[in-house]
């Protein structure tokens, strides 16, 4: 049986959230499995990272140099949504508001010298849009993966991505959880249910494989 690779990766402890959702997501997409997409089943491997502007990269990095995956996810809290958002671009740009895990708070600094202003995903973003349309889940594109830690993560994932043009990767940022699940503190956000939030992740996953497999029998690539 033909097999894919997804590494989706989520964080660890967030200042002030009872209910990390990215960290749900990922213990549970990688407790559950994911069912066979067009006869091709699909391995996961979650990893949960650091908020941290030095570690979070590496520590991706070393799972998927561990697992060489096909697709790469990479999901994050953004306190102030209200939705799922599909991340469109990452840009090139640290500037921290707050201090991270590692009390770092670079301000007006490039994620990479000399890098390009922006990188952007090739995640079927329109198609996850319409399937979560269809199941009431809310959602929406963003061109905004703010300047903290899931932006800088998510540039350098890019970063990574262009050079292996087979590699789908992406980010998806997740709304704080409702006030009975864990508020946020200082989120006005309403929110959205964890397992909610989990199936979003799925359909993301479900639908990215989908187009994985038909790019690779556009080229006549295996």
């Amino acid at each position: 049986m033909r097999r894919l690779t997804v590494v989706l990766s989520g964080f660890g402890s967030y200042e002030g959230v009872a209910v990390n959702p990215s960290r749900r997501v990922v213990e549970e997409m990688e407790r559950r499995g994911l069912p066979e997409v067009e006869g091709v089943r699909i391995d996961v491997h979650g990893v949960l990272l650091p908020v941290s502007f030095a570690k979070a990269w590496p520590v991706l990095c070393e799972s998927i140099e561990r697992f060489h995956p096909d697709i790469v996810v990479a999901t994050g809290l953004k306190r102030r949504a209200r939705a799922v958002e599909l991340e469109r671009c990452a840009t090139n740009l640290m500037d921290a508001s707050r201090p991270d895990a590692d009390n770092m708070s670079p301000r007006s600094t490039p994620v990479r010298d000399e890098g390009p202003a922006a990188y952007w995903t090739r995640l079927p973003l329109r198609s996850i849009l319409r399937d979560f349309a269809g199941e009431g889940i809310a959602a929406t594109l963003s061109s905004d993966a703010g300047t903290f830690v899931c932006n800088s993560l998510f540039y350098q994932l890019l970063d990574w991505a262009r050079f292996r043009g087979r590699v789908l990767a992406g980010f998806v940022s997740l709304p704080p959880v409702p006030e009975g699940e864990g508020a946020v503190a200082g989120s006005t956000a309403t929110g959205l249910p964890v397992d909610v939030q989990v199936q979003a992740c799925v359909d993301v996953v479900a639908r990215t494989v989908e187009y994985f497999l038909a790019e690779q029998d556009a080229t006549g690539r295996d």
